[in-house]
């Protein structure tokens, strides 16, 4: 391109310099050889007088000697004599002579310029001005000269120009060339210095917003892969804690011990899923926020809203079941007020199971918990707490892929995800029953959002209690 553009500055300047330059130096020929037949035509008028001065021939030749030291002028009298040195041809002066008019000729070596005088009884005689080819001439080979030299600095300085701007160009092209080769081999981080005319310099912003989108979408899809990976872990628990009652038979050592290795295989591809941009925060280049709406995880959805009290309770009524085989005292408390969020059912039924299921996961058997369902002015409050051990590092326990328990990280994400893709949040802390207290805050669906004077009284409560033990 770099050669190309050299190429086209160069025809096109020589082409323009062509065009203005010959005709420009045609013209200064035409304007010297005017001035220089204007010249002898003075000088031819400063001659004729001698005509009437020096009427002899001696006198006649003596008076032109004396005036034209450089032997161009002749004076040609009607007898056939001249004065002179004369360069003119017999047709010439015949043509001056008959018609009595001044008239220019070409001859070998220059020009003559002939000017017809009359004098006694009505003769006619001839003042003859040779113009030499050196007068004619005079001063174009310089001004030619002078003309060339400027024609070839201004090729050579379009072509310099020309040359330059290619580069930049050429540099700006190849750097996006390279670019987009590395991020066609896999290069998420490669990114461009815009640089260039202004179509270069828009066409990198616009590759580096593709790259930053690009990023984004392949970690957004990782990261839901993660995510409908870890709800799977809802039912792994439940068949791994069916297997643990099965009892001392024949295939409950398979069965267990298959149901470990699919647990330990879930871990892996949400492990897999992760790794390659888990290093950097997900839209940390593009600007978009890496959780909630517009991530493509759990965000808000269109359509009818969600109760969460009911799906609360429906999931909370499955994980029950496993809590009497473990001895646990589950509890659910629920207000009798709607309370819609703008979440798809198995959104919210995701984050009821990843939250119970931390408990069943990271508390031994007997470890009690509750959950509670409550509805504020703004939000729907959704609570889940146990009788454990707690949560040591709180803030650490809300990164991200981040376990201290051996498990993926991903439970309390899950939960965090789908609160602020309500506008609302998630908060840890220590539960009145002596453990972990997980609380989060839903935003009520648009609808049916108003300001209350006080919470709501009315509660439903439902506890299912393990044998022997008390509620």
């Amino acid at each position: 391109m770099r050669a190309t553009l050299a190429t086209v500055a160069l025809v096109v300047t020589v082409m323009v310099t062509v065009s203005f330059l010959v005709p420009l130096a045609l013209l200064l020929r035409t304007q010297v050889q005017t001035q220089a037949m204007l010249a002898a035509e003075q000088r031819v008028a400063t001659a004729v007088p001698l005509l009437t001065l020096a009427p002899h021939q001696a006198d006649l030749v003596q008076a032109v000697a004396r005036t034209d030291t450089g032997r161009q002028l002749c004076i040609h009298l009607p007898d056939g004599r001249q004065a002179g040195t004369a360069h003119a041809g017999t047709d010439l002066l015949n043509r001056a002579v008959r018609g009595r008019t001044a008239l220019t000729g070409g001859v070998p070596g220059g020009r003559d310029y002939l000017q017809p005088v009359l004098i006694e009884h009505d003769q006619v005689a001839v003042v003859e001005e040779f113009v030499p080819d050196a007068e004619l001439n005079r001063g174009l080979d310089r001004a030619w000269t002078v003309m060339a030299l400027l024609a070839t600095v201004l090729v050579i300085g379009s072509v310099l120009v020309a040359d330059r701007l290619g580069a930049r160009v050429v540099r700006a092209s190849r750097n996006l060339s390279d670019a987009s080769a590395a991020l066609g081999a896999g290069d998420l981080d490669i990114r461009v210095e815009p640089t260039g005319p202004p179509e270069l310099r828009a066409a990198g912003h616009a590759f580096n917003a593709m790259a930053d989108r690009v990023r984004h979408l392949l970690a957004t899809e990782r990261e839901l892969v993660a995510d409908l990976s870890h709800r799977l872990r809802t039912p792994m628990t439940a068949l791994r804690l069916a297997a643990e009652r099965i009892g001392p038979t024949p295939a409950a050592p398979q069965l267990s011990k298959a149901v470990e290795q699919l647990e330990s295989e879930l871990d892996a591809i949400i492990v897999a899923a992760r790794t390659p941009l888990s290093t950097r925060p997900v839209g940390a280049e593009s600007g978009v926020a890496s959780r909630g709406a517009g991530t493509g995880r759990l965000g808000p959805a269109p359509g009818e809203p969600c109760q969460v009290s009911d799906v609360a309770g429906h999931r909370v009524g499955f994980w029950a079941v496993l809590a009497e085989q473990q001895s646990r005292i589950c509890v659910f408390e629920t207000t009798d007020e709607p309370t819609p969020v703008q979440l798809p059912d198995d959104h919210v039924a995701a984050m009821v199971d990843a939250l119970v299921g931390n408990v069943f996961r990271h508390t031994p058997d007997g470890t009690g918990f509750a959950v509670s369902v409550q509805r504020t002015a703004q939000s729907v409050v959704l609570v889940v707490e146990d009788n454990g051990p707690g949560i040591a590092d709180p803030v650490g326990a809300l990164s991200r892929g981040a376990s201290g328990a051996g498990s993926t990280g991903l439970g309390l994400d899950i939960a965090r995800s789908a609160a602020e893709s309500t506008r609302g949040h998630l908060r840890i802390g220590r539960s009145a029953l002596g453990g972990a207290r997980v609380e989060v805050d839903l935003g009520l669906a648009a609808e049916n959002r108003r300001t209350l004077g006080r919470p709501w009284r009315n509660r439903r409560r439902r506890a299912q209690k393990a044998p022997g033990r008390r509620g």
